[in-house]
């Protein structure tokens, strides 16, 4: 069959979602898919408003059915839908009977293989069982941990004849891939619905789909540890925190310098108040592009001036965060140089050399372990866990996008109460 795009509405809302699938169609996808949040949150009567709006098109009605296959697909198939899913994790006789059911409402069936543990072998299975097609899904939540690989794809059309469908991080830089690897089907979310210009995103995965060729994405990528840093260099701490769901910056903690961005790995420092010693002792143990992190128990005199600002400059230091005094502030600020304290004085204390460099430290009820990501602007500072900070660092990274969308609808005319559907949403 020919190469298919399949834009996947993922959205809560139904005015959003037509509005982005307007777009979508605009720029020459084949398929809409209904998804399953779009779905629980707005029933059936998305799957009639896409048919009605878009007759020619394929509607694929994201049901993840797992049981009372029969029932599910009968009524899916009657408010519009040409594809109904069903999880390949559910028993063999739901499966059965939802491919029963298509066939006497008009309805074509896509096994989804999300959670199932052996997924070649059930790939075969539930082609024997009659499916008209199978969606490999990478999870969101492992997308954000950076784990996108079409491997499993080459293996299964090997083994099948049914169209394959991939869904799962999918954009304009892999989506030649998952199709050389075997996919027929490419199933597109965020780089789509999160995209500003859904128009020219969708000519974008198309020409990439046709071509086969790889065509550079600014967004809607998933790092590793390796580059975590650009990602992290993109993204606010505002966005950080909503990834951390709402998580806290650290308190009484705010920008010397304005306008600058600090990123990377925690030097962890404790000492006394101005107790100079350890800070700049951490200089010279820290890499290049570490944050040099110091508690200085939130008082005076200062542990960190132009002096040792100076020095951390010359080993390419990322900046520096002090819970304590600062001083030589007019100097920081002509270098440009990521600082953050609690206080700024003129006083400097005496370098005593009590305390510690990389040790477990707490500032304002924030833990810091030697290793985690920091990330400063003029926000403040937020603290990402290294053993989580692949998969947060993702996560801010789709709270950017997802704004970046919000943003564009915004500024076409709509506001932010309306957009958001905020009385909707309300808590009942």
């Amino acid at each position: 069959m020919k190469k298919i795009l399949q834009v996947a509405l993922d959205f809560v809302d139904l005015q959003r979602a037509i509005k982005l699938a307007e777009e979508a169609v605009a720029g020459g996808c084949d398929w809409l898919e209904a998804g399953t949040p779009l779905i629980k949150s707005e029933g059936l009567n998305i799957i009639r408003e896409l048919r009605k709006r878009f007759p020619r098109i394929k509607i694929v009605a994201d049901m993840k059915i797992a049981d009372v296959g029969r029932l599910e697909v009968e009524i899916a198939a009657k408010s519009g839908a040409n594809i109904v899913t069903v999880l390949g994790s559910s028993e063999d006789g739901t499966i059965k009977e939802a491919i029963s059911a298509g066939k006497n409402y008009g309805a074509e069936i896509m096994v989804d293989l999300l959670g199932v543990s052996d997924i070649v072998k059930r790939a075969k299975e539930v082609e024997k069982l009659g499916a008209n097609y199978i969606d490999v899904h990478i999870p969101i939540d492992e997308q954000m941990k950076g784990k996108i690989s079409f491997d499993i794809i080459r293996k299964i059309s090997k083994i099948v004849k049914i169209p394959i469908a991939i869904a799962g991080g999918i954009n304009s830089e892999n989506a030649a891939e998952a199709v050389k690897t075997g996919a027929s089907i490419i199933i597109v979310g965020g780089a789509i619905t999160k995209s500003q210009n859904a128009k020219l995103e969708t000519q974008k995965i198309k020409k990439a789909i046709s071509k086969k060729i790889k065509i550079k994405s600014e967004y809607f990528q998933r790092v590793t540890e390796t580059d975590m840093r650009k990602i992290l260099k993109i993204v606010s701490c505002a966005n950080i925190s909503d990834a951390l769901h709402r998580g806290l910056p650290m308190k009484n903690v705010f920008p010397v310098v304005a306008s600058v961005k600090m990123v990377g790995p925690a030097v962890t420092v404790k000492t006394s108040p101005g107790d100079w010693a350890k800070p700049v002792q951490a200089i010279d143990a820290a890499n290049e592009g570490d944050v040099i992190v110091i508690d200085a128990c939130g008082v005076p005199p200062a542990v960190w001036g132009e002096l040792a600002t100076n020095s951390a400059i010359n080993k390419k230091i990322s900046g520096v965060v002090i819970f304590g005094g600062i001083r030589d502030t007019e100097d920081i600020k002509k270098l440009k140089f990521p600082a953050f304290a609690s206080l700024i004085t003129p006083q400097a204390g005496e370098p005593k050399g009590f305390g510690e460099i990389n040790i477990p430290i707490n500032i304002s009820g924030i833990k810091i372990n030697p290793g985690d990501w920091i990330v400063g602007d003029d926000d403040g500072v937020m603290v990402i866990p290294k053993e989580h900070a692949v998969e947060f660092t993702n996560r801010a990274m789709d709270v950017l996008e997802k704004e970046n969308r919000l943003r564009k609808e915004i500024k076409d005319g709509s506001s932010l109460a309306k957009v958001a559907e905020l009385l909707k949403w309300e808590k009942k």
